[in-house]
């Protein structure tokens, strides 16, 4: 089987660094093209002949980057956060008549990706349930995508933080579930979910020691996203075989 053409948008951000390496490295993809701010993007997936164009750039690139994806016939792997419900669906119908697969995630870790789905299954058992996520400094959105679709699963699920609140420290409430975000140094991202009833307490938890904790994922996604069409929103899709999130 020949190689699967990636271009790659946002090549000198903090994400395009700690990637490229270990997709260099990869066995099945080449990276034909790096893109980063005042390229053209649209003409380096003509030139390079990309199958896949993977982008972690930034909210207000996202969306006309992914236009540009499917106008030029290519699949999408998009890990910028910050899409609104309606951008989601305005792409979900682009994707579709252009007949190409476009997956947009939060996160590509695989620990954190089973955490959710984890969560899902205790928050079955433990209704009350409050989020905690810490990153780095210099990330832009709070709380994170990553939080903001754990609890939109929680609350999915019947999970809910308890009686209603109007005080700030209380979190943002997400769909009724609680969102404490933390912004610190020396941090790179960390996610607590924390369950409770009257008589005990679950807590589970995922940190990430580097940004190449995101390579396996993103991996799968590039690999999974030739023949599909239409949206997925998550990586769960392409590793666990459903449409739970489309």
């Amino acid at each position: 089987m020949s190689e699967i053409r990636i271009v790659f948008a946002g090549s000198e951000g903090r994400m395009g660094r700690a990637l490229l390496p270990g997709l260099h490295a990869a066995e099945g993809v080449a990276v034909v093209g790096e893109a980063d701010v005042g390229d053209d993007l649209a003409q380096m997936i003509a030139d390079t002949r990309a199958e896949v164009v993977v982008d972690f750039t930034t909210p207000a690139a996202a969306m006309p980057n992914a236009r540009t994806v499917l106008a030029a016939g290519a699949h999408g792997v998009i890990g910028t956060t910050g899409f609104s419900a309606a951008d989601l669906d305005a792409l979900e119908a682009e994707a579709e008549a252009a007949g190409c697969g476009l997956l947009i995630a939060p996160n590509f870790s695989l620990g954190m990706i089973l955490l959710q789905r984890f969560s899902e299954e205790a928050a079955r058992h433990f209704p009350r349930v409050e989020i905690i996520e810490t990153h780095h400094e210099g990330k832009l959105d709070a709380p994170s995508g990553t939080a903001l679709r754990t609890a939109e699963r929680l609350a999915a699920a019947g999970a809910e933080s308890g009686p209603a609140s109007n005080d700030i420290a209380r979190g943002e409430d997400v769909s009724g579930v609680r969102v404490h975000s933390r912004r610190l140094p020396g941090i790179q991202a960390q996610q607590d979910v924390l369950f409770a009833s009257e008589s005990e307490t679950l807590t589970l938890s995922h940190h990430a020691l580097s940004r190449s904790c995101y390579l396996a994922g993103v991996l799968a996604a590039v690999r999974g996203i030739r023949g599909r069409r239409g949206l997925l929103r998550g990586l769960e899709p392409i590793l666990f075989g459903d449409d739970e999130t489309r």
